[in-house]
This record gives structure tokens, sequence and C-alpha cells, in this order.
């Protein structure tokens, strides 16, 4: 398992559909997950330190956590089966649970819980990015330090 930072969030186009990308720790490749505008809303949050009036649902989830005592530990995400990721959430009692990464980054993100990628998936999906193309990677995190959770287009109440 490799670690794994959250760039951010984006919206590809001419899609409109919002990805995440995620960057390996001491590593040069990068992981795209498609996600859909909610969870894009909800990263964004959390990457911001937005706190919506009304919990999110990854917001209540932690808060559920919090109540019994269990903690997040790591998130994994495991698998790449006919072009859709997996994840799981490990917890400190040693559940481990499956989640969509979208969710089980929006959580960790809360949590301040590390990201993890199989070799097997950054090896499927992952894009090297060498060191002489990281003005291409400032230029999107120029980008997503401009974008905010009301460009997905979604309502949080």
């Amino acid at each position: 398992m490799n670690e794994l930072d959250v760039v951010g969030v984006r919206v590809e186009m001419p899609s409109n559909q919002p990805i995440v990308l995620l960057r390996e720790v001491g590593g040069d490749r990068y992981l795209p997950i498609w996600i859909g505008p909610g969870e894009a809303t909800a990263i964004a949050f959390a990457q911001q330190g937005m706190t919506p009036a009304r919990p999110l649902t990854h917001d209540l989830f932690k808060d559920v956590l919090d109540a019994v005592g269990q903690r997040l530990t790591e998130v994994r995400i495991t698998d790449l089966r006919e072009g859709v990721f997996y994840a799981e959430l490990v917890f400190s009692g040693g559940a481990e649970v499956s989640a969509r990464p979208s969710d089980a980054i929006a959580l960790a993100l809360r949590t301040g819980t590390p990201i993890y990628g199989s070799d097997g998936v950054l090896d499927d999906a992952g894009i090297a990015i060498p060191d002489e193309q990281e003005d291409e990677v400032e230029k999107f995190r120029e980008f997503l330090d401009q974008i905010s959770p009301e460009d997905f287009g979604t309502n949080q109440q």
C-alpha cells in the first residue's frame, strides 16, 4: 500500500463530471477518480475547512464514530474492477467496511485519517507525472484554490 494525499477536486470538461485527484506520497503518480457531485462538494468542504449549517452525511458519520468511541485508522483504495474503484474503511477495533472511495476520502479528510492506494490500483490507474511536468500540477492546484463547493451545482441542507 502506498500513502496518498488529496490534491483536490475539479469538474472535468466537457462531461461536467467531478473528479478527485490523489497523489502518491514520495512518488510521482497521481490517481484520478471520477466521483459524484455530492461527494465532490463534501470533499471540497473538508479541504476548505468549511462547516455547513447542518452536518453532511460524512460529518454525521464522524460524529457517530466519536460518540461510540471508535476511530477510523486508515482508508484503503483496494481495487479497480470494470472501471469501478473500491475502498475499505479500517477502524480501531479491527473492523473493515467496504466503501466507495469518494465517501472514504470525504470521511478521511474529516478525521485526519491516512489514505492508501494498493499497488495494483496505482499500477492500473495511476498517472506518472515527472518533476518537469510539475508546473501543470501547480496550475491544477491553483485552479483548486479558486473553486468552491457551489461550483458543483448541488444544494446542501
